[in-house]
């Protein structure tokens, strides 16, 4: 095959590294390889089923647009690449081959092996050894403001303990919005774990269903829990996608089991113990029975002091990139109140910076931005809030509104409380419906366009309803 391909690859990577910033690529993408490309199709492969699973979930769609304008392929396909796909003995992972032609089946020694193996050669092992850190995320490199310092004080406290100390807190739980630094802290604990003669492992909760489910699947389930149980501290992140009744009495066991036997903990979602209505009861209590941090958002003296620090990131890797103190202000100010939106400004910057050639003005700025600006802060809006409101408003508990119960006087407050949170809060359908007792997301549906309709035609249930958004957000 000739070099266009790989020219094409190349930009394309370029392109993606620059959108999604280096945090999330170096994390996802380094081992991300072009492995053919025919007939408008591009396979691209990964090491392992979970980059498959994540990719495929939250990029392809992205990688796909930027192949059709980059390398004319019209589709993507994402595979698990092996040695034998690799070739072996040829020292070299660049070879690109065509595609088998459509109708013919590839089977690759991965996918002709039975399942079990699959999963206990390419999960388990990744579970014990915990999930990719980042360099970049250690206690040196967290930037302190009013919003995190009680955050970062718990979390160095925890990761200096030395080992036999016990637990400091436990566990440890940090809630906070998207790209405010949880994270950052939980990759910190897990770098300096070592240093402190901790064995810590750090998971996504994504990453401890997938070890778990694989574990079932290939007969390992007591290898996989001697794995955890045999720590100093286990660290888990984005607790609020642990989804499953197997997975969540597995974690509710390996937490107890480490907390009983003095092992310490540390867990971060985006919102605290009592409104993870996904979990049991006994596993919300036993978190919240620890200490709970939240992390607020950014101010902006803050939001200053990180961009500083990654401007100067990411001037020595392009050497001549200057951001004027003025566009510095500018972003700061209107640009998110996280660090992700933070570092997508500042990409666009860059590639504005790089592509054209042209220094970095506000006007330019403003331009490249002006999509990421925000006209208005709106309040944040949690679903617990809106069931209490409504709850006492309708003079029934919130256990009611979760429960099966299909009575007049419990049906309208839940449907409304349903609608209320569609429309005040960016919770998609199938989470609301686990927020209200496990439902169908079908059923908020109903819901929703059952309270629309009611608004739209009776004035003294709009009323009803607006009085209700006032509460909500006057709270």
């Amino acid at each position: 095959m000739d070099e266009a391909p790989h020219q094409a690859w190349d930009r394309v990577r370029r392109r993606l590294r620059a959108e999604i910033g280096e945090e999330v690529y170096s994390s996802w993408f380094p081992r991300l390889e072009l492995d053919g490309l025919a007939r408008g199709t591009v396979r691209l492969s990964v090491p392992t089923r979970f980059l498959k699973t994540w990719i495929q979930q939250h990029y392809v769609e992205r990688l796909t647009a930027l192949w059709q304008e980059e390398g004319g392929a019209e589709r993507v396909e994402l595979i698990v690449r092996t040695a034998v796909m690799r070739g072996t003995g040829t020292g070299t992972t660049s070879t690109v081959r065509p595609i088998v032609a459509p109708g013919t089946v590839l089977r690759t020694a991965i996918e002709a092996r039975p399942l079990a193996a699959v999963a206990s050669a390419v999960t388990t092992p990744e579970v014990g050894n915990g999930s990719p850190l980042d360099h970049r995320l250690t206690f040196a490199s967290y930037r302190l403001g009013d919003s995190n310092r009680l955050a970062h004080a718990a979390a160095l406290k925890v990761a200096a303990a030395p080992t036999g100390a016990g637990p400091v807190f436990n566990p440890l739980y940090l809630h906070a919005a998207v790209g405010l630094g949880k994270t950052h802290l939980l990759q910190a604990i897990a770098a300096a774990g070592p240093e402190h003669g901790r064995r810590v492992v750090y998971l996504t909760a994504e990453r401890f269903m997938y070890g778990f489910v694989a574990a079932l699947k290939s007969q390992s389930a007591i290898a996989f829990k001697e794995q955890l149980r045999g720590i100093d501290t286990l660290v888990i992140d984005d607790l609020q996608f642990l989804q499953g009744k197997s997975v969540q009495q597995e974690f509710c066991h390996t937490l107890n089991a480490l907390m009983d036997s003095g092992r310490q903990v540390v867990i971060a979602a985006d919102r605290p113990p009592a409104e993870l209505d996904a979990l049991e009861e006994r596993v919300r209590s036993r978190l919240a029975g620890g200490l709970v941090v939240e992390i607020a958002p950014l101010d902006e003296e803050l939001r200053l002091e990180i961009l500083s620090a990654r401007i100067h990131a990411l001037a020595s890797q392009h050497p001549g990139f200057h951001v004027p103190p003025d566009v510095l202000a500018f972003i700061a100010r209107h640009c998110g109140q996280n660090g992700r939106d933070l570092d997508g400004a500042l990409n666009r910057l860059l590639a504005h910076n790089q592509l054209t050639a042209r220094a970095i003005t506000l006007e330019m700025a403003e331009t490249a931005v002006r999509d990421l600006v925000r006209s208005t802060e709106p309040k944040r809006v949690r679903v617990d809030d809106i069931l209490r409101i409504v709850a006492k408003h309708y003079n029934v508990t919130r256990a009611d509104i979760l429960s099966q119960r299909r009575t007049a006087n419990v049906v309208k407050p839940r449907q409304i409380a349903m609608y209320l949170a569609k429309t005040l809060t960016l919770r998609s359908l199938p989470e609301i419906g686990r927020r209200f007792g496990g439902r169908d997301h079908t059923t908020v549906l109903h819901a929703v366009r059952k309270i629309e309709g009611l608004i739209g035609s009776d004035r003294a249930m709009a009323d009803e309803v607006e009085a209700l958004k006032r509460l909500i957000n006057d709270e």
